[in-house]
């Protein structure tokens, strides 16, 4: 018997890094996936690496800002599996400027792939878990939600403290329709996106890891066990809640 036996669900971001932890974890765990991402290669390859070890898994063209995209992927998820039992809003970037230095388009699309997309993704999905019955909802917000990891990422932080928020928005909202919503907070952790900062930004990554008590970065694997709990019936009576998941950071 798998933790989500039964159970469809959608996740954002899946091509890759946490996201693609999260798939193949839920699909070994008796899910059907349904895979978003805006990197249609690397999405197919991992629809083909589950279905390959006997998994349920449609990889589908998601750019989480398009609301277009969003019906498709609900549409996806009902049509081939049959309904929509989890949400995993998993998409998201960072930048690095500072406040005075930041071009406004740079703050509006950070808005637009970790808040918009989180709005989009669960604004329908919701009908969806109400013909199901019921959901879960996970939104992936970070240490930065709680307190900001670092003076250049004032974009990023804000975003996440708002995906928070609006996670318990939703839980109070939604409780209900039996739709639970609940934000996982992770700190470092060693995906391609992090890869991509501690190259670029060597120093900034060092200061990061001096406030990590455990003394090093996460795993995917990690964080998608958290994730695995959230979307299981095992966390039944959570809604509204923060799982963190960050070495110690946000202890410090």
């Amino acid at each position: 018997m798998g933790r989500l036996d039964g159970k469809t669900a959608i996740i954002s971001g899946g091509a890759r890094g946490q996201g693609a932890e999260e798939a193949r974890l839920f699909a070994s765990e008796g899910a059907s996936v349904v895979i978003g991402d805006i990197r249609d290669e690397l999405g197919a390859q991992v629809e083909a690496e589950i279905r390959e070890l006997g998994g349920a898994a449609a990889y589908v063209h998601l750019d989480v800002t398009q609301e277009d995209d969003w019906r498709k992927a609900v549409e996806l998820a009902e049509s081939k599996y049959g309904r929509l039992n989890v949400l995993v809003n998993n998409a998201g970037i960072v930048t690095w400027s500072a406040i005075d230095e930041m071009p406004v388009e740079e703050w509006d699309l950070v808005m637009a792939v970790n808040m918009r997309g989180v709005f989009l993704g669960t604004k329908h999905s919701i009908p969806a878990m109400i013909r199901a019955g019921g959901g879960s909802i996970i939104n992936i917000s970070s240490g930065a939600g709680i307190a900001p990891a670092s003076p250049s990422s004032s974009a990023y932080a804000a975003s996440k403290g708002g995906v928070r928020l609006f996670t318990k928005a939703t839980a109070v909202q939604h409780a209900k329709d039996n739709i639970r919503c609940n934000s996982v907070h992770p700190g470092p952790i060693d995906t391609p996106m992090v890869q991509e900062t501690r190259m670029a930004r060597p120093d900034e990554m060092a200061t990061r890891m001096e406030r990590v008590p455990l003394g090093r970065m996460g795993e995917s694997s990690e964080i998608a066990y958290g994730v695995l709990f959230l979307a299981s019936d095992e966390s039944s009576y959570m809604t509204g809640s923060e799982v963190v998941i960050d070495g110690g950071r946000t202890a410090m």
